[in-house]
């Protein structure tokens, strides 16, 4: 009998992750995370600590998505963090989009 080890992490939105955690979680570099957010593909959370300044970056946990999002597309198309900013850019235009279009056909009347 074999047996199968599983890594699982629960995200929700009251949750925050360090820049450490994130590359854990990830596979991605520091040096990509950070690069990353100097480029804008992906927002640290200043939030967390009113009137403090943090100490490094701090993301919701809903961030591993994106950042394991963008290990996959740097994997399998041999992306730069260049690269990888434009892809995770368009497809988080592309999520916008497709919510603003199932909202719309939400308001539709659709015959039973």
């Amino acid at each position: 009998m074999t047996s199968l080890l599983v890594e699982a992490v629960w995200l929700n939105d009251a949750d925050a992750c360090t820049l450490e955690e994130l590359a854990e979680y990830s596979g991605l570099s520091h040096a990509e995370l950070a690069e990353l957010v100097t480029l804008g593909a992906i927002e640290p959370d200043r939030e967390r600590e009113p009137g403090r300044p943090a100490p490094g970056y701090v993301f919701r946990s809903q961030t591993i998505v994106v950042a394991r999002t963008a290990r996959r597309l740097r994997d399998d198309f041999e992306l730069d963090t260049q690269g990888l900013a434009v892809a995770l850019n368009l497809l988080q235009r592309i999520q916008a989009l497709e919510a603003r279009l199932a909202a719309a056909d939400a308001r539709l009347p659709h015959p039973l």
